[in-house]
C-alpha cells in the first residue's frame, strides 16, 4: 500500500511537469518567437484552452501528498515556506499576464502583461527545477521533522545548505532548458507559418544544450549523492530508465530531422517522465533526505497516514482521477490540431 501511494504521488508530479511543462515553455518563448501582437496571441492561443487545467495536477499532487504522507507535507511546506510564497506569486502573475492582456486595449499594458507572463513562466521553471534539486540533495531536518532553509548561504552543498546552491542551480538550469525545449516542440506542433519555423529553429538550438546539461546534472547528482545508486544496484532492471532517457533524447533529434512534430513532442514528454521516474526510483523509500543525519530521513514508513485511511482513500482517489482524465481527454480532443491567428476582439 505504501509503495502504491508513493507511485501515485510520483505519477501526479510527473503529470504536472509533462502537461504544465509545455505551457510554461511556451510562456518562456512567446516574447521571442512572436514578433507582433497577432503572433503573441497565436502562441498564447496554443495553450489558452488548457493551461489552467494543466495546473490542476499541481493542486491534485499537493492534495495527494497531504492525504498520503502528512508528515512530509507539513515538513516540506514549513521548511520551503519562502520559495513556496515566491512560486505562489509567480503563478498569480502568470495567470494575470495571460488573462488580462486581452482586456485592455493598450499597447503599453499588453506589453506589460506579456512581460509578466514570460518572466513568471521563466522563473517558475527554474524554481521547480531547484525544488527537485533540494529534494535530491537533502535538507537539514531536525529530530522533530522540521527544517528551515534561507534562500542561499555560501552556495555550497553541505549540512546547512540554502535553497539555492551550485547543485540546485544546475537543477534549475536543466528544468529551464528542458521545459523551454518542451514548449518549443508544442508550439511547433500547434502552429504553421513563421512561428512554426522559429519554434523549430529554437528546438534545434536547445536540443544539444539539453543533452549537455542532462549529463552535467547526472554527474553532479552522483557526486553529491553516490548512495542514490543503491536501488539501481539492487534492481538492475532499473537501468532501463536512464536508457529510456537516452532513447528519448535521441528520438527528439531524429524526429526533428524528419520534421515529425508530434514524435518530437512525445519524445520530450517521455524524456521528462523518465527523468522524474528515475529520480523517484533512486529515492525510494525516502521522501525527503536529511543532510545532517540519515536517521532523520522522512520515508514512506514514518510519514504515512493510517492503513485504513490509505485503503479507503484509494477508492476515492480512483474516482476523482477517472473524472479528471475524462475531462482532459475531452478538452484535448476538442482543441486538437493547429491553431490559427484570431480575429481582433476574439478571445486569446
Amino acid at each position: 500500500m505504501l509503495l502504491t501511494w508513493f507511485l501515485l504521488v510520483a505519477v501526479m508530479i510527473t503529470a504536472y511537469v509533462v502537461l504544465d511543462g509545455f505551457d510554461l515553455g511556451a510562456g518562456v518563448l512567446h516574447l521571442f518567437l512572436a514578433k507582433t501582437d497577432e503572433e503573441r496571441r497565436l502562441v498564447i492561443r496554443t495553450i489558452g484552452p488548457i493551461w489552467d487545467g494543466n495546473e490542476v495536477w499541481l493542486l491534485a499532487g499537493g492534495g495527494t501528498l497531504y492525504f498520503a504522507f502528512p508528515l512530509l507535507y507539513a515538513s516540506a511546506f514549513g521548511g520551503f515556506y519562502l520559495p513556496l510564497m515566491i512560486v505562489l506569486w509567480l503563478l498569480i502573475l502568470r495567470g494575470i499576464g495571460i488573462e488580462l492582456r486581452m482586456h485592455l486595449n493598450s499597447t503599453v499594458w499588453r506589453g506589460f502583461f506579456d512581460g509578466c507572463f514570460g518572466v513568471a513562466s521563466l522563473l517558475l521553471t527554474i524554481f521547480f527545477g531547484a525544488a527537485l534539486g533540494n529534494v535530491i540533495r537533502g535538507v537539514p531536518l531536525q529530530p522533530d521533522g522540521y527544517f528551515f532553509l534561507p534562500l542561499w548561504t555560501n552556495w555550497r552543498t553541505g549540512p546547512e545548505p540554502g535553497i539555492l546552491d551550485w547543485y540546485t542551480v544546475i537543477a534549475g538550469v536543466v528544468a529551464l532548458v528542458a521545459l523551454t525545449l518542451h514548449g518549443s516542440y508544442y508550439v511547433a506542433l500547434k502552429t504553421n507559418g513563421e512561428v512554426n519555423r522559429r519554434a523549430r529553429r529554437v528546438s534545434a538550438l536547445l536540443w544539444p544544450a539539453l543533452v549537455a546539461v542532462t549529463v552535467i546534472s547526472l554527474a553532479a547528482t552522483l557526486y553529491i549523492r553516490p548512495d542514490l545508486m543503491a536501488n539501481y544496484r539492487r534492481l538492475p532492471i532499473l537501468y532501463l530508465i536512464p536508457a529510456a532517457v537516452a532513447g528519448a533524447l535521441f528520438n527528439m533529434w531524429r524526429a526533428a530531422r524528419k520534421s515529425s512534430e508530434r514524435s518530437a513532442f512525445l519524445s520530450s514528454c517521455a524524456y521528462l517522465a523518465f527523468m522524474l521516474v528515475g529520480a523517484a526510483a533512486a529515492e525510494y523509500p525516502n521522501l525527503l533526505r536529511s543532510t545532517t543525519d540519515p536517521a532523520l530521513n522522512i520515508t514512506v514508513y514514518n510519514a504515512h497516514s493510517g492503513e485504513y485511511s490509505l485503503s479507503v482513500g484509494l477508492i476515492w482517489w480512483g474516482l476523482g482521477m477517472a473524472l479528471a482524465l475524462g475531462y482532459f481527454v475531452f478538452v484535448y480532443r476538442t482543441f486538437r490540431g493547429k491553431v490559427i491567428l484570431p480575429s481582433h476582439g476574439e478571445g486569446y
